[in-house]
């Protein structure tokens, strides 16, 4: 478990580093290749984690937040699974590679060799990589992540909601139907493991847990301990897989050379929180995509800090190109290097408008604190599918919202701020020129749609 003491020793320390200036503590602290490890959960809502109000208990993960980076505006790539691990592994719109929905057991695309991963830019710098757990970017043997730039992986090729779901070794399958109930245990296991033998070296390690997605699994010790139900069971045993793994990285005295993230995939579907925010997995509103996130570098990221600008998973690849001093892929990237949030030396950077697509669909913008919703489905994911059929409609008048000041997206302030709104759509415009035929042609035909402004005179009146 990260101690309690390792916990008190970073947190006493920090009035002393807030009392140099970040520049001077990144410049004499930052190793010239530091380690990386990304915790990622799956459908993992905003409010699941104690940091963000939850009542399951997360001391393990309490403790990073409170010693690291917490930003309280981070966003998944996508809000399903698929799309926005293609998004963080490339640091590009998951539409761009042919990735715009969840890859199927069937399915034969995957993540295409056209893409430069995490991995792969890390590889010219001299790290080792690792993918432990969900794989889910193709399930043929061309689309492994041994073949998309890591040295191992141990893990799952999809979710653990298709069967049957075999445990594989790089390409060797281990169990052909795997229990769910013990892959976050074995999942931790192998991570602890991967870094005892490469405390060393330079790594990444991405270890993809698959809970809290359903089925539910938890080892019978974490079953009721929670007290809370089994969804609080399953994410307590997500925190001490947190634990664990911070305490290998303790025990191999590599803790200050390793840069940890901890976040997840997109929002909660049934059980999950999404916190105070609109919306759940499978929806672009807040509470699709706006995730729990932690960065934690003691001695080099502040305790507390705590950005007020907003980041996303594309960010996570230049980021860590920048600090391994890497080059950089071929095909423009569309995250930015949000190192400069992480440390506390920028509150927030500018970026151009941040794109929420649902399928090839584009449906919002963010530019600053802005959010404009321009079009939406006519059902949500988990209703029945209307007789017509689920389709994009374009909104009559697009909604805007001042995001920082109403995360719940409650006010529609459009009229107030028409401006804003020419902006923001002038910027869609510009950027889906970038984009391949297939987002153009479905925008296109979205505009296109007919749709009538809603009128209150048309609810009729209660009998």
């Amino acid at each position: 478990m990260f101690t309690r003491r390792r916990f008190l020793k970073v947190a006493a320390a920090a009035p002393f580093l807030a009392s140099r200036s970040v520049a001077q503590s990144n410049l004499s602290s930052l190793p010239s290749r530091p380690n990386f490890l990304v915790i990622l959960t799956d459908d993992l809502g905003f409010g699941d984690v104690g940091f963000t109000g939850s009542r399951i208990k997360t001391p393990n993960l309490d403790k990073l937040a409170a010693a690291g980076a917490q930003f309280s505006q981070f966003y998944a790539g996508n809000p399903v699974c698929s799309p926005s691990r293609a998004a963080f592994l490339t640091g590009r719109y998951p539409t761009r590679m042919g990735i715009p929905d969840v890859l199927h057991a069937s399915d034969t695309n995957g993540l295409p060799e056209s893409e430069t991963t995490i991995p792969q830019v890390l590889k010219s710098a001299g790290y080792v990589s690792a993918c432990i757990g969900k794989w889910h970017l193709g399930a043929f043997p061309q689309f492994f992540p041994t073949n998309r730039g890591f040295d191992t992986f141990y893990g799952v090729p999809y979710s653990n909601d298709m069967r049957p779901l075999p445990l594989m070794h790089n390409q060797v399958v281990m169990e052909p139907d795997t229990n769910n109930d013990y892959l976050t245990e074995k999942y931790t296991s192998a991570a602890v493991e991967f870094i005892n033998a490469n405390q060393n070296r330079p790594f990444f390690l991405y270890l993809a847990h698959n809970v809290p997605h359903v089925p539910l699994g938890a080892s019978p010790r974490f079953r009721g301990k929670s007290e809370l139900g089994l969804y609080a069971d399953v994410v307590e045993e997500l925190d001490w897989s947190v634990g664990q793994v911070m305490q290998a990285l303790d025990d191999c005295g590599i803790t200050r050379n390793t840069l940890s993230v901890f976040t997840s995939d997109n929002g909660p579907w049934f059980q999950g929180s999404a916190g105070r925010m609109r919306g759940r997995k499978g929806e672009t509103y807040e509470g699709g995509v706006r995730e729990p996130f932690v960065a934690y570098m003691p001695g080099v990221i502040q305790a507390g800090t705590a950005p007020a600008g907003f980041g996303s998973l594309m960010d996570l690849l230049p980021t860590f190109a920048g600090l391994a001093n890497a080059p950089l892929p071929k095909l423009p990237l569309d995250g930015i290097d949000i190192w400069p949030m992480m440390t506390g030396d920028k509150s927030s950077l500018d970026r151009q408008a941040l794109l929420y697509f649902d399928s090839w669909n584009l449906q919002c913008a963010r530019v600053g604190s802005w959010k404009l919703h321009v079009a939406r489905y006519n059902a949500i994911p988990w209703v029945e599918t209307p007789a017509e059929g689920r389709v994009n409609l374009p909104l009559s008048k697009p909604e805007l919202y001042n995001i920082e000041s109403d995360p719940e997206e409650s006010y529609e302030c459009s009229d107030a701020h028409p401006d804003v709104v020419k902006n923001i759509q002038d910027q869609i415009q510009t950027a889906l020129l970038s984009f391949p035929a297939k987002v153009q042609t479905e925008w296109a035909a979205t505009q296109a749609r007919q749709t009538q402004p809603f009128s209150v005179g048309a609810i009729p009146a209660p009998k």
